[in-house]
């Protein structure tokens, strides 16, 4: 009797046992964690600048994501590979309200909405720059890259840092804040020696969405692209009373010329490297301090100061024997054409021998002038 009762409370307690381990599928698994979706900027930010890091991102992937700019409508963008981050495709648009919308789904097929605002700055002051060589233009080997702003800029290293020159060769330069001028400020960059001829120069200023300083920001992006061409240097010795061209190594011209008038300082031609800026086949000079007026020929510019390689029959007596001139390189008709037909912006024109250095106060392109330490020491950054 007491063995069976023994057996039958054993039966019961593991038929107990049983009963409260649960039946198969009845259990509740844990709620799988949200679907994240996270977008930047965040919090309805204002004043955000066009620059500034815009995206989003899922932990699970993107079905799609939009993002729409009043006034402006749809951004362009780009999704990465796993769908995981969208990001536009350049810098957004100043005063304007950005909308964030699309679908972000989870493996099980869960979605959750993109969304969220922002409004970037809208400044009180644009400022354009402009560059000096447009798109596909060739140049010589002593041109500089020249930035000019339509006004003063206070934050230089932030404007700087948004500029790039990428070159075909490895090519030693850098940016140098000259004097503002025109109203605004100005910024050129050359290399450390003349170009190689042939190298392909990029140029961005990235400036869209650039704070200057003071209120101002930077109105549009710039690029250019262009090539150095041939390698042709003009040497120019006042003293020989000769103009010497060589292109690549080789001389190509040795013709008889006449210099500015030596004892008068206000008359000397500088000595320094110019740089060839602009031609004309017929340029009217004019001098109120020298009592002139007349219209020369095959007129190529080398400084602001009044200086050009040109022709001038009335000089061909003194030319190849003594200097007469009020600045100017003058030529014969024919070697003026000559030389005319064959410089290009940029041209480096190497006058030595007079008693008058080419400086700041002879133009706006004296780059070559400055030794390459200052010209470095003249980068905000």
């Amino acid at each position: 009797m007491g063995r069976a009762f023994v057996a039958v409370l054993s039966g019961m307690l593991l038929v107990l046992a049983a009963c409260g381990s649960g039946a198969p599928g009845t259990s509740s698994a844990p709620p799988p964690p949200p679907l994240q979706v996270t977008v930047t900027p965040t919090g309805n930010a204002a004043d955000v600048a066009p620059r500034a890091e815009v995206a989003a991102t899922t932990d699970g992937t993107f079905a799609d994501v939009t993002l729409t700019a009043a006034p402006g409508g749809p951004v362009a963008g780009t999704l990465s590979p796993d769908r995981k981050r969208w990001t536009p495709a350049g810098p957004l648009t100043y005063g304007a309200t950005y909308t964030w919308g699309g679908t972000a789904t989870a493996p099980d097929g869960r979605s959750t909405p993109v969304t969220g605002a922002f409004t970037t700055v809208a400044p009180a002051e644009t400022v354009r720059a402009t560059l000096n060589i447009g798109d596909g233009r060739e140049v010589g080997v002593g041109a500089p890259i020249t930035i000019q702003f339509s006004a003063p800029v206070e934050d230089k290293a932030a404007v700087e840092r948004a500029l790039s020159v990428r070159t075909s060769v490895p090519t030693e330069g850098s940016w140098a804040w000259l004097p503002d001028q025109d109203g605004g400020s100005r910024v050129h960059w050359r290399p450390k020696e003349y170009w190689k001829a042939g190298t392909q120069v990029d140029v961005r200023a990235d400036l869209l969405g650039v704070p200057f300083g003071g209120g101002a920001w930077g109105r549009e992006d710039l690029t250019t692209s262009f090539r150095i061409g041939r390698a042709q240097v003009v040497r120019a010795d006042v003293n020989s009373f000769r103009l010497v061209v060589e292109r690549d190594g080789q001389q190509v011209m040795d013709v008889p010329a006449s210099y500015g008038l030596d004892s008068d300082p206000d008359r000397t031609t500088r000595s320094g490297i110019h740089v060839v800026t602009e031609k004309f086949a017929n340029k009217r000079m004019v001098s109120p301090q020298f009592g002139y007026d007349v219209v020369m020929g095959w007129a190529v510019r080398i400084s602001n100061n009044g200086e050009f390689i040109h022709a001038n029959p009335g000089s061909v007596g003194s030319q190849g024997s003594s200097n007469v001139t009020h600045g100017c390189v003058n030529l014969s008709t024919a070697d003026a054409r000559t030389f005319f037909d064959s410089a290009l912006y940029g041209d480096p024109v190497e006058v030595t021998g007079s008693g008058v250095d080419y400086s700041e106060r002879d133009g706006d392109v004296y780059d070559w002038t400055i030794p390459w330490d200052r010209w470095q020491s003249m980068s905000a950054l």
